[in-house]
């Protein structure tokens, strides 16, 4: 893997551990539906990340989640249930910036990010195991 490479994904890490640290912010500021776009961000950074390693680039969110979902999910290398929480995260942000009927509350908030850190620390062993990245 190319050193450049190999630093936009570092970089795509950082990012979704920072986005991850936003949405705990948020939640603990009262602020749900911004915590959980936040906590989507964190995920969408790190398949980012995962596919880069994997010699893919998107340009669109959908195109992200289906491109995860054939070169990761469908080939066995990384579990299913990280397909459910990358949909399930973004449906939640979409609703939560986009309709104004939807409001989450904290328990909610609290939910996905412990969903998004759990999909991060897989994310990162697989990059570790399968690219030799470390974190």
């Amino acid at each position: 893997m190319e050193q450049q490479t190999r630093k936009l994904i570092e970089a795509q890490i950082d990012k979704s551990e920072k986005k991850l640290k936003a949405a705990k912010e948020l939640i603990a500021a009262g602020f749900a539906d911004d915590a959980i776009s936040r906590a989507y961000y964190a995920v969408f950074h790190a398949t980012s990340a995962v596919l880069l390693a994997e010699g893919i680039t998107v340009e669109s969110h959908s195109a992200l989640k289906n491109a995860f979902g054939l070169h990761l999910i469908k080939s066995g290398k990384i579990d299913k249930q990280y397909a459910r929480i990358l949909s399930r995260l973004k449906d939640e942000r979409e609703n939560g910036d986009y309709d104004i009927f939807t409001s989450f509350d904290a328990d909610d908030a609290w939910d996905d990010f412990a969903e998004a850190e759990k999909f991060i620390t897989e994310i990162k062993r697989y990059l570790s195991m399968r690219h030799d990245i470390k974190f």
